[in-house]
């Protein structure tokens, strides 16, 4: 029987990413989908339609926070949501969930460059869910808790939430761990955390710089935090080619769990 809980990467790119689509992804428990944020542009739409995946059928996003590469793909969504709205074919309302800066910048962008009957869906079937730091919510259909990460560029949310088959999966956004988070991360059985290069290759790539870890550190933390699974992602993408290997490699030195580097529309069974 096919697995019903699975994690399907649409973006696995940083910021600057252009060989890849950047960072976001589908969580699918049973029949209930929630969108992780939505990356860049308007290439998430065509990300959605190469894994398969109708709009329609889309009812909630969780938006980690307002950086471009994670933000602009949302204004999209929400103006792509509202155009079938208006033609009959969404059923239902659509919520997007975040913190209070997050959603101030999707609200203002929206209010900006969307036509005057576009508008006039927000807050009325478009809406925009403010959620606060420890809150638990349901988002269609998925229960989560987010949390601030302590960021100290981006005020960001990350999210924990349990399978139904009891399995804990965290989603740590797009920086390093801070201490602070551990109670929502420790002896989780799914850990997504960025890894925005191979310790290797930090000369090149200059991690440190921009606030971020490599594969070395992420595994390295996995360990320390019991973590099980490690999903690796928000990285660079000058060495697709050799990335898979490469960086399950470089956080296998330090960490014996399970180990995903995914491609862009790699489907993970949560199992």
């Amino acid at each position: 029987m096919k697995n019903k809980n699975q994690i399907i990467m649409l973006g696995t790119g940083n910021a600057i990413a252009t060989r890849c689509y950047n960072t976001c992804f589908l969580l699918k428990m049973g029949n209930n989908k929630l969108l992780v944020d939505a990356g860049g542009g308007n290439g998430i739409l065509s990300q959605l339609e190469r894994a398969g995946l109708t709009l329609s059928d889309l009812h909630d996003m969780f938006l980690t926070h307002a950086h471009t590469d994670h933000l602009l793909g949302a204004v999209w969504i929400v103006r792509m949501v509202i155009h079938r709205m208006k033609n009959g074919a969404y059923e239902g309302t659509f919520s997007v969930h975040s913190h209070d800066k997050a959603l101030h910048v999707l609200d203002a962008i929206c209010r900006m460059t969307l036509p005057e009957k576009d508008r006039s869906y927000l807050g009325k079937r478009v809406l925009f869910c403010e959620r606060k730091d420890g809150e638990t919510f349901d988002a269609g259909g998925i229960r989560l808790q987010c949390f601030d990460i302590h960021s100290t560029k981006e005020k960001q949310f990350g999210f924990r939430t349990v399978f139904p088959d009891g399995q804990s999966l965290t989603c740590l956004g797009d920086e390093p761990f801070n201490p602070l988070c551990r109670p929502y991360v420790d002896g989780a059985d799914w850990l997504l955390c960025e890894a925005f290069c191979l310790y290797a290759d930090r000369e090149r790539f200059k991690p440190y710089e921009k606030h971020h870890s490599t594969a070395l550190e992420a595994g390295t933390l996995a360990a320390e935090l019991h973590v099980k699974n490690l999903l690796l992602y928000h990285t660079e993408d000058r060495t697709l080619d050799t990335r898979k290997a490469k960086y399950t490699e470089e956080a296998t030195r330090n960490f014996s769990g399970r180990i995903f580097v995914p491609d862009d529309f790699e489907v993970i069974n949560i199992k």
